[in-house]
């Protein structure tokens, strides 16, 4: 079984994840830009047990400006982690934090937010999956 290790930006929090994940792909929702500072978020999505924090619980800090989405950070050095999605039992582990997983995107999601078109032949969602709650519907590059 494949086992990937994490850090935040200083170090202080490190995590390991076991497995594969169930989806990776690209986000382009307000939230997800607003939150990486960046026109886009790299994701992968993995089931919640499969993820242990190894040092540093004691300072991962933790924000819900949804409850979709309980987003988690280093409180040393501000660094993101991940963000625990309890309605679906994934954790977003942020590609840019597991250097040495490869990145393999099947898809973008909330696309009708995008402010930076990407044309990579991957489905572009309106929205999220059927499966996890959205329309399902796909727009053009």
């Amino acid at each position: 079984m494949s086992q990937y290790q994490g850090k935040c930006f200083c170090g202080a929090v490190k995590f390991e994840v076991t497995g594969a994940p169930e989806a990776m792909g690209y986000c382009h929702c307000d939230s997800c830009r607003r939150w990486s500072a960046g026109p886009v978020n790299a994701f992968s999505l993995w089931p919640t047990d499969s993820l242990e924090i190894i040092s540093g619980a004691d300072r991962v800090g933790e924000f819900h400006l949804t409850e979709q989405s309980y987003r988690k950070w280093c409180k040393q050095c501000g660094g993101h982690v991940f963000t625990d999605h309890p309605a679906w039992g994934l954790v977003d582990i942020y590609v840019a934090n597991l250097p040495d997983l490869k990145f393999e995107p099947a898809l973008h999601v909330h696309y009708q937010e995008s402010v930076l078109p990407i044309r990579d032949g991957l489905p572009k969602m309106k929205d999220v999956p059927a499966e996890m709650g959205g329309s399902g519907n796909t727009l053009p590059e």
